[in-house]
């Protein structure tokens, strides 16, 4: 007789070879053919709702390994929310203006902005931006990320562009804008302000002088160290020299280390890193330290501008490195962006002493009528005289210049138009406390960036975007802005999109009638865009008060860390402004992707890890397994060498499913399943550990931790699976016959952890739990035709059995010293196989009545045979000892024959006649298995 064939050996066609990369997109098509999208909305409408709003990603470029982590662990989120019955549509979007776009266009297309009208230049930026939405968004559904990808959010939609004018409108009429001044790029030659997509950088020869600034005023702080303040200076590094007369602080970074340096009879202030730099470039001899100071700790020390008799103050920013210089950065708030800013913090004048066309203004006396190149030389003359040039060189650098023109650029602080944070500061402080953020730190750092902030400039000298909705009266200049405005504008954008701005009149935009303050009827049109983060920033207006399936506010916000200066700020800053309180209950936060190594990705160290590249080798759902490896609210590393490792990780998840599915081919869930009661304790311990894993996920997933996934569901397979039960059910599951009641319980256990597993995956591993639901077989209530269509395993009471924990926990246990024994006999050739064993155990009194407990021991050692001895008996001195337990333990060699059948060596092989290869126990199984 072949007894291969009494076996019940698995069948599955379920492959052991994913082949990821084409098995998914299969897949994909089956979803789009089922609507499965629409299929999980209808299956939960009219339950409670769970939103997550998505922040949109620019319409630039394919997506990056940084992107495809976002959109998956939102796509997480919306997979498991709606798996535990919330109502949780995801609409995507896409942010479609602003510089980005206008910079490829620019660059890809070869566009000449200014020799195209504004109209023309949009329509090609309006294209470019669809042709790159459809790129993303078949990048994003490869990905495995259902939502309603037929109807994204877009912020160039008329009618989202007419949400937000209404956003604007409502901040207007609350007093929250206004017209103030703000550093620009500014082309001398051409008289004109420049967008960042209007510069060229080339190599400029520039003047590189360091300069000393006399400390006037120490706070006291230097006292016992210095005797005379007018021998102490801050030493500032510039490579502007026109930029000197209108410096009004030296900014210091807080973390920095600072030092008062002596060199000869003078001190100077200098960051202690910079030190060694600063002597080598000024040819400064040996030096001293006398002291060291924080940053901070010089905040709101006084300087004397070396020209001019006026305070320099000592600001903080975090702008200021040391990546040149001093670590002491001359600031002069009108000609830089982010001097300006840290002006604003401190209350410094935007102080702008030169023209349109270059030259210096009577604000800089002295200069007055020279073009700022040429006052380079004077400032410097007046600066040595001064004593306060420490030393100067020409060095060549990269610096802006006009891309018409070719001129260098200057920077002038111009009028811009402004949001004043200040004005409902406190309420937007209190709405974050409102909120939940995830991680904790969040919370701070939204909050302390809110707190410093003042002003948001929200104009921008572009074209593509939507119009700041404000008219000028050409008689007397003053804005025009008001309900009756800014509904004109509202619907116009709302029926004919922004366009309509660039190709109709002042005229044509307003109401009849309407009017100036000073009785003109003659008005002129604002020609800047709005700030791109005031676009998406209106999201929460845009897309959550106004679509069907959405609510306000949302759930959840999901983004990068970066995000709490960018999109989740800008959106607070939108709706507290407007409507009092935040747009999310929630906000989780992710880090970044970095290598290997924790190197930023670049091209230039050739570190850059394609997500299209992972999905071609590996598949997606081996990236998504890699979004939940570790921790992603701090940075995520990422390698070949760790997708590698991650892919293996994946393979062992697989293979469990597949030993499942194949000891399942027989078994139907509507009849062979049995009661909790009828199983086998061992089978009990398995469910116990299957409900401490839906427990622990549930846990997890509900606090956003869903890196909490990767290493119990693989030490679920792994260790508590494949290692333990699976490897002692298979004599159970293989030799009993198919339908006894000791194989239908090992069946019965299989399926539900096979069912609750596929489950507990799907939102991670989207594409397998959809591939092990299709081949596994159902109970009448749980026919679905998608795993999406699920819902989210209960934790169930009845598998929390402290009896059977704690006995079978304590076997499992006592199972590594048998394990190490049965190693130590293998490594001494005393047998090959586990199988070829026969174990004694000497226990102590205690552990022997604990053993008594056990039926049929050597299955569950997978052994041949277990010998348990008295306790009074002496164990033979060569037996192994265990260290934790009272125990020791010899393995021989197993009486009798091998059974050909079961592979278990047995005397009552040659017993059976009619079976004279195999065991008793076997020969019965096979005689039970005819009569069925």
């Amino acid at each position: 007789m072949d007894y291969n064939k009494t076996l019940n050996l698995p069948k599955t066609d379920f492959p052991m070879k994913a082949n990821l990369p084409v098995r998914e997109p299969e897949i994909l098509k089956k979803w789009e053919e089922m609507d499965i999208y629409r299929r999980v909305l209808e299956k939960n409408k009219g339950k409670e709702k769970y939103i997550l709003h998505d922040g949109p990603p620019y319409a630039n470029g394919d997506i990056h390994i940084g992107t495809a982590m976002n959109k998956v662990l939102k796509d997480i989120v919306v997979k498991y929310k709606t798996m535990r019955g919330y109502d949780s549509p995801y609409v995507p979007g896409w942010d479609t203006h602003g510089l980005p776009i206008e910079q490829q266009v620019i660059k890809i297309l070869g566009v000449k902005r200014h020799e195209m009208n504004p109209v023309e230049f949009r329509k090609v930026c309006k294209d470019f931006a669809f042709s790159q939405i459809e790129r993303q968004r078949q990048q994003f559904k490869r990905l495995g990320v259902r939502g309603d990808w037929e109807k994204p959010y877009l912020t160039l939609d008329p009618e989202y562009e007419a949400k937000q004018i209404e956003v604007f409108g409502e901040m207007a009429k609350r007093g929250y804008i206004y017209k103030g001044l703000k550093p620009v790029y500014w082309c001398p030659s051409c008289e004109t302000a420049l967008a960042e997509a209007e510069i060229e950088y080339f190599d400029e020869t520039s003047d590189s002088i360091y300069v000393k600034f006399m400390v006037r005023d120490d706070l006291g702080k230097f006292k016992g160290i210095v005797e005379d303040l007018s021998k102490v200076y801050f030493v500032i590094w510039t490579t502007t020299t026109w930029t000197i007369p209108a410096n009004l602080a030296i900014a210091l970074n807080p973390e920095f280390d600072y030092s008062l340096t002596k060199f000869g009879d003078e001190v100077y202030i200098i960051a202690k890193d910079m030190i060694e730099e600063v002597r080598k470039e000024t040819g400064l001899g040996d030096y001293e330290i006398l002291a060291t100071f924080k940053g901070k700790e010089l905040e709101g020390m006084k300087a004397v501008h070396p020209i001019y008799n006026r305070d320099s103050i000592v600001v903080l920013g975090e702008h200021v490195t040391l990546d040149a210089g001093t670590g002491c950065v001359h600031t002069a708030p009108g000609h830089g962006e982010e001097d300006f800013l840290v002006g604003q913090e401190y209350g410094l004048e935007a102080l702008n002493p030169i023209d349109e066309k270059g030259y210096f203004t009577d604000k800089a006396p002295g200069y007055e009528g020279l073009y700022y190149a040429e006052a380079n030389k004077v400032i410097k003359e007046d600066l040595r005289k001064a004593n306060a040039l420490l030393a100067e060189k020409k060095i060549t650098h990269s610096y802006p210049h006009c891309w018409r023109c070719k001129s260098p650029i200057l920077f002038r602080a111009t009028e811009q138009w402004f949001a004043s944070v200040e004005g409902f500061r406190e309420e937007a402080l209190k709405a974050i406390k409102e909120v939940n953020w995830y991680p904790a730190w969040g919370e701070e750092r939204i909050t302390n960036m809110v707190r410093d902030r003042k002003d948001w400039c929200i104009s921008r000298q572009r074209v593509w975007g939507v119009p700041i909705p404000i008219f000028y009266c050409e008689n007397c200049g003053k804005p025009l802005i008001n309900d009756e405005t800014i509904n004109a504008v509202k619907e116009l954008f709302r029926q004919k999109g922004s366009d309509a701005w660039f190709e109709m009149s002042a005229e044509e935009i307003l109401p009849e009638g309407i009017k100036c303050e000073c009785g003109s009827t003659k008005f002129r049109k604002e020609t800047d865009i709005m700030d791109v983060w005031f676009d998406s920033g209106s999201s929460h207006a845009a897309v959550l008060e106004t679509h069907p399936d959405l609510k306000w506010p949302a759930e959840l916000y999901l983004e990068g860390s970066d995000q709490h200066r960018g999109w989740f700020q800008s959106s607070l800053l939108t709706a507290v402004a407007t409507r009092g309180k935040a747009p999310y209950k929630n906000v989780l936060t992710h880090g970044f992707v970095v290598d290997g190594e924790g190197r930023k990705m670049s091209k230039s160290l050739g570190n850059v890890v394609d997500p299209a590249e992972v999905i071609q080798e590996y598949g997606a759902d081996v990236l998504r397994l890699w979004v939940v490896s570790a921790d992603y609210t701090a940075d995520m590393r990422t390698s070949p060498e760790i997708l590698k490792q991650i892919a293996e990780v994946y393979r062992k998840i697989r293979n469990t499913a597949r030993f499942l599915l194949g000891n399942l081919y027989d078994f139907d869930p509507d009849k062979d399943m049995l009661p909790y009661e009828e199983l086998l304790e061992i089978d009990k311990w398995a469910l116990y550990r299957l409900n401490r894993l839906v427990k622990q996920l549930t846990e997890s997933f509900d606090k956003y931790e869903f890196y909490d996934f990767f290493h119990p569901v693989h030490n679920f397979c792994v260790v508590d699976m494949s290692s333990l039960y699976l490897d002692i059910l298979k004599d159970r599951l293989y030799t009993y016959p198919a339908k006894s009641k000791e194989r239908k319980a090992a069946q019965t256990t299989l399926y539900i952890i096979l069912d609750t597993l596929v489950k507990l995956m799907a939102p991670v591993l989207a594409f397998t739990s959809e591939e092990i639901w299709w081949h596994m077989k159902h109970d009448r209530n749980n026919n679905f035709e998608s795993v999406q269509l699920a819902d989210w395993p209960q934790v169930k009471e009845e598998y929390d059995n402290p009896y059977i924990i704690e006995k079978w926990e304590k076997l499992f246990d006592i199972r590594k010293d048998i394990s190490k024994a049965l190693e130590i006999a293998r490594s001494e050739k005393k047998i090959g196989h586990s199988l070829d064993a026969q174990v004694d155990i000497y226990p102590s009194s205690e552990l022997y009545e604990f053993f008594k407990g056990f039926e049929d021991l050597q299955y569950v050692f997978i052994v041949s045979k277990v010998v348990l001895h008295d306790p009074q008996e002496v164990a033979p001195e060569n037996a192994y000892v265990s260290e934790d337990y009272d125990l020791k333990i010899t393995v021989t060699r197993a009486p009798g024959e091998k059974c050909e059948r079961c592979w278990m060596y047995s005397e009552t092989v040659g017993t059976i006649k009619e079976h004279p290869t195999i065991c008793a126990r076997c020969a019965s199984h096979i005689e039970e298995q005819l009569k069925v």
